[in-house]
């Protein structure tokens, strides 16, 4: 079925992959858009190659559920941060969310169902060192909240999720177990530990369900209690 079938950007490693794991688990037919591990691979931070993917995705039918998790860090001081980084950080993160979210309205308009679960992050409500990619994670909170005014209508949802600190093979490489700052990041969590990639996964699945029909323009914040204090109610 039509309705079944998901995409998933970024879905070679980490949150993505997660994501990929638990739809495929739950029946859904996934298709996952990567450099690197993917069905199609793909460089997304280029629209060129993005629109090609999309296209190459779309050859099997419509696909009315679409997880817009790939994006990049680019860590850097507000002083130091480049423009290049600024322009790649924008691309990958928010013009591709777009992008993706175009071409697959058609089908979800068609079918009257679509499920669309951005990936944002904590940081949209601030960090050191991350101007580029909190604004970014930002604009993906607005867009969540704009598509879904516009969107719900169609029956069509959007909502974003939030994750705070996940143990991935990424934060491990900077992160090291035995570093007091990573001990100092796990002891600021109320639940006292690291998020899991299948923490962000399970909170995904719940938003793509054909059950949450109920639930548009909101932001999950997947974060162990770091956001609360913070976020607003």
């Amino acid at each position: 079925m039509s309705q079944e079938r998901v995409l998933i950007t970024g879905g070679g490693a980490g949150i993505g992959a997660a994501c990929a794991q638990r739809c495929a688990d739950d029946g859904y037919e996934v298709v996952v858009i990567d450099r690197v591990g993917g069905d199609i691979a793909a460089d997304l931070s280029d629209p060129g190659q993005t629109a090609e993917a999309l296209e190459q995705a779309l050859r099997g039918g419509p696909i009315t559920r679409l997880v817009n998790n790939v994006g990049v860090v680019c860590p850097a001081s507000a002083a130091e941060q480049t423009m290049e980084e600024l322009a790649l950080t924008w691309s990958l993160n928010v013009r591709c969310a777009m992008q993706c979210m175009q071409a697959l309205l058609p089908g979800m308009q068609a079918a009257g169902f679509g499920r669309i679960v951005n990936i944002s992050s904590r940081a949209a409500l601030g960090k050191e060192l991350r101007s580029a990619y909190a604004s970014t994670k930002a604009a993906l909170l607005g867009m969540t909240r704009v598509w879904a005014l516009e969107l719900g209508r169609h029956g069509i949802t959007a909502n974003a999720i939030g994750p705070g600190p996940i143990r991935t093979e990424l934060f491990d490489r900077v992160n090291p177990a035995d570093s007091p700052r990573t001990q100092a990041i796990i002891d600021g969590v109320p639940v006292k530990r690291l998020g899991t990639p299948d923490d962000i996964a399970h909170a995904a699945a719940f938003l793509l369900d054909k059950r949450s029909g109920f639930t548009t323009g909101q932001v999950l914040y997947v974060c162990g209690g770091m956001t609360v204090g913070t976020a607003a109610v």
